[in-house]
């Protein structure tokens, strides 16, 4: 059996990925993904790979020739920030369960597993377990609820409309692993959140809200959910969860590392919610206080049906889940895809650097020089990343975002690589430069483009991308200079060739959105931020 994994780059996808690598049943996975990971890395490497952006009506097309030699479909794909775009959150979540279906039945794919939650659920206001015919009408405070629900009367929509196919609706719990540490970090608490404490220190006492209580699952066992769906050719709901519940003092146990003596201090629900909402609204919390509502009104689910119908035992506990996440919390974990990414790179590793202690000694090379024009790049580069860095998140709802988000996770790792090369030198940090670079950046973000202050003009995406090439131009300069030092540096010319490489692909990209641009920005018939347009 072929099967289609769209949304294959994530938390659930990832664990995927190694799940179907080891099903005999299963004879080859394409995965499909708005951004491509690491084809070579594990498990990624197990996949063959297609982009598509699901969100806009054109990706049904695009979709439905991907799936054409496919035996299956499992639909992972899911965005959950950023939070302020409702629209752009429903566009991706609804609409794009409806294109994905679609397309599979478009090429005939006879069985199909979609991601749905136990968010989908309509409230309650007790512990009693809930089989898979309790209503799916979702939680009102929580958009994530709301999109949830909406995704099912698409699959109700669908089932209608397809008897002939298999449709599974797959409700788990929260997905917890590892390896998602930094992902989840960057969904709910934010970077910028001191996690990385739980590496070495935890907490003696965990403040939790009151009445919170929720169920959760291993990413690993979550996957082999999906895959007995599609292998079985399942149809219908399906809770799946592990077999114990996460109340408020089991969580501080598992986070504080007790057994036995009490680890939570109960907070007011009301007081909390508000303090999660100011400081969601003040951008200091990326998770809004539709999750506080989930964890406290979602019902209990009975898993009995998943154990009977699909054969599936949980192998972790949900306590044990929550364990391997926070482990991973602390770690910053990740994998080698953009969702995935974990919290800090390794320069190392894409980039060979010289020992910690090689220190630049040439006689034929002025050291202060060499080091001022390093200097002088690193501070471009950080002013350069920022910039790149807010053009991904302007245009998110593009069609272009995509290659905006890739090149600025490479920019991320060159930036990391000079820096650390500067260090392992001993040159100095850049002084008063690089912080007067940053606010210049910053400052020039607000010029209005003709249009009133703090909304998009169509024409930014065309001088932004004009900005950024000429950058990613004078960086592919830099690093043709220090090529001539590789022996001073101790780094060798095939770093900085393959940098010079990377530097024309990110210029290729920026042209194409250049292009996209420029085709649109001056026109009346025409609109930049409309989809599909």
């Amino acid at each position: 059996m072929r099967i289609a994994v769209v949304g294959a780059t994530g938390n659930t996808g990832t664990a995927l990925l190694e799940e179907l690598h080891s099903r005999p049943e299963v004879s080859s996975v394409l995965g499909i993904a708005r951004r491509l990971p690491e084809l070579d890395a594990t498990p990624y490497a197990y996949a063959d790979w297609k982009t598509a952006d699901i969100q806009f009506a054109d990706s049904v097309q695009n979709l439905a020739e991907h799936f054409a030699d496919v035996d299956a479909v499992i639909h992972l794909a899911w965005l959950i920030q950023p939070n302020s775009k409702r629209e752009l959150l429903r566009r991706v979540n609804v609409e794009g369960t409806r294109h994905v279906l679609q397309a599979a039945a478009t090429a005939g794919v006879k069985h199909i597993a979609v991601a749905s939650s136990v968010g989908a659920y309509s409230p309650v206001e007790d512990d009693e377990p809930r089989t898979e015919d309790w209503p799916t009408e979702g939680i009102p405070t929580s958009h994530y609820s709301v999109d949830k629900a909406a995704q099912e009367r698409v699959c109700d929509e669908f089932e209608t409309a397809h008897p002939e196919i298999t449709l599974a609706r797959i409700r788990p719990g929260l997905i917890f692993q590892g390896r998602a540490g930094a992902e989840i970090q960057r969904y709910f608490a934010g970077r910028w959140a001191p996690v990385q404490i739980l590496k070495t220190l935890r907490p003696p006492m965990v403040p939790m809200p009151a009445g919170v209580r929720s169920q959760a699952v291993h990413a690993r066992d979550v996957a082999s959910a999906y895959a007995e769906a599609v292998l079985r050719g399942a149809h219908g709901g399906f809770n799946i969860c592990a077999d114990d519940l996460l109340d408020g003092e089991t969580i501080a146990k598992v986070v504080a590392h007790r057994d036995k003596t009490r680890a939570s201090i109960a907070l007011p629900a009301a007081p909390l919610r508000s303090l999660v909402k100011a400081a969601h609204r003040m951008h200091l919390l990326p998770m809004d206080e539709g999750w506080l509502d989930m964890a406290t009104r979602v019902p209990i689910m009975d898993n009995s049906r998943a154990k009977a119908e699909l054969g599936w035992q949980p192998t972790m506990s949900a306590a044990q889940a929550l364990d391997d996440l926070i482990e991973g919390l602390g770690e910053g974990s990740g994998e080698s895809s953009i969702p995935m990414r974990p919290r800090t790179t390794d320069a190392t590793q894409k980039y060979p650097l010289p020992a910690a202690d090689h220190l630049m000694e040439d006689d034929d090379v002025d050291v202060t020089l060499l080091r001022q024009y390093m200097a002088d790049h690193l501070s471009g580069a950080t002013a350069g990343l920022q910039r790149i860095r807010a053009m991904a998140d302007d245009f998110i709802d593009t069609p272009v975002y995509a290659r905006l988000s890739e090149v600025a996770v490479a920019i991320g790792d060159e930036h990391d690589f000079l820096a650390e090369l500067m260090k392992r030198q001993g040159f100095p940090r850049p002084g008063l430069q690089a912080p007067l670079l940053w606010v210049g950046e910053r400052v020039s973000r607000l010029k209005p483009y003709g249009r009133p202050p703090f909304t998009r003009s169509p024409s930014a995406m065309v001088l932004e991308a004009e900005l950024m090439m000429g950058a990613v131009t004078a960086k592919k300069h830099g690093w043709t200079v220090l090529r001539c030092f590789t022996d001073a540096l101790g780094v060798p010319p095939e770093v900085f060739d393959e940098l010079s490489a990377a530097a024309d692909h990110q210029r290729d990209a920026l042209e194409q959105v250049h292009r996209y641009a420029r085709e649109r920005a001056f026109r009346t018939d025409r609109e930049t931020f409309v989809p599909g347009n």
